[in-house]
């Protein structure tokens, strides 16, 4: 037999689930339309760490160039990590075109239906064979992300600090997660983190579980989840060169595959450190617009430098290449290199 939580939430689920563009409602699985583990997949890739709002036209605009699995498995890895610009973490872009190629190559186009299954594709982790297992393939996995951890944290008084309370939280979450629509009640308790059990200010009031909640039987509902304190981070130096032919053409680089921001175009520099050292990627008239980017990363702040020249046709680099100005496009950038690119385009 369910526990009486769990029909409560799926009933205010079927009243007041958010619509997103790869999600299908209750009213749709009711009449018999199954999710597509595509955009399942694709859409809860692309939401870890950032936000729904951030993502839905990300989304649209991959649906729309690559439909399905098999598409984007062909896909030219130069185009998807442009049309993944913007979202940050592009280790996840990288991994998400193994994963695709992976499913075309080794399971016939199709994604495994089980968390297991799922769990032996590249640049899949627990979490998202988890919420892919339960939404697109009903299984009863346990999906956790941080709205419910702040659900559960709140739901059964859990004073435990995060990260160490994420076994715990875990466990409370699996008691609770159903063998009857288990995809429902994981998007059922996503919502009800991401609209009534938020940060700060919840709304009990209107909260399905608010008579269940011992957080807020205790007034401590805006208290939790507690946090560990954080390192403060470290701040990196570096150095941009922006260089632009007399023909108008860009000089740019692609980042190694490995490490951050890899296998992205930017602008040729120095290593980010305490204190990075003039290393100009060709011979010119260096000159600092007197301009600084400031970016930060999940682990540091960055602190870039500026070197901008005008160079003639016959310049040859010593490292990068010249891309044309008609096939240059700011917005295929990274977020720092774009950064330091409208920092510095008027004045080359």
């Amino acid at each position: 037999m369910r526990d009486g939580r769990v029909i409560e939430l799926l009933a205010w689920y079927d009243r007041h689930a958010r619509a997103m563009p790869w999600r299908v409602g209750p009213a749709d699985r009711a009449a018999g339309v199954h999710p597509d583990p595509y955009r399942v997949w694709l859409s809860e890739v692309m939401l870890q760490q950032t936000t729904v709002a951030a993502v839905r036209d990300y989304f649209r605009r991959f649906i729309e160039r690559w439909p399905d699995v098999s598409a984007l498995a062909s896909a030219r890895d130069e185009d998807v990590m442009a049309a993944w610009a913007g979202l940050g973490y592009y280790a996840r872009a990288r991994n998400l075109l193994k994963c695709a190629r992976a499913v075309r190559d080794d399971h016939g186009g199709r994604f495994p239906t089980s968390r297991a299954g799922l769990l032996s594709l590249p640049g899949i982790g627990p979490y998202t064979a988890a919420a892919v297992a339960a939404i697109a393939f009903d299984e009863p996995a346990v999906v956790v992300d941080g709205n419910v951890e702040r659900v559960m944290s709140r739901l059964f008084l859990v004073e435990t600090p995060l990260p160490a309370a994420k076994p715990e939280l875990t466990a409370l979450a699996a008691r609770l997660t159903p063998d009857e629509r288990p995809g429902d009640y994981a998007q059922a308790v996503m919502d009800l983190g991401a609209t009534i059990c938020t940060p700060r200010s919840p709304a009990c009031g209107i909260c399905p579980w608010n008579a269940d909640c011992a957080a807020r039987a205790a007034g401590m509902q805006s208290d939790l989840p507690r946090k560990s304190a954080k390192a403060a981070k470290p701040l990196r130096h570096g150095i941009a060169y922006v260089a632009r032919r007399s023909d108008g053409a860009w000089l740019l680089e692609r980042r190694p595959d490995k490490g951050l921001l890899g296998g992205m175009l930017g602008w040729p520099g120095a290593d980010w450190g305490a204190a990075p050292a003039e290393a100009p990627p060709l011979e010119a008239d260096w000159r600092d617009p007197g301009a600084e980017v400031r970016h930060t990363f999940t682990h540091f702040h960055l602190s870039l430098g500026l070197r901008v020249a005008k160079v003639d046709m016959d310049a040859e680099p010593l490292r990068g290449f010249f891309m044309p100005q008609a096939e240059f496009r700011p917005a295929a950038l990274p977020t720092v290199m774009r950064k330091a690119y409208d920092l510095v385009r008027a004045t080359i």
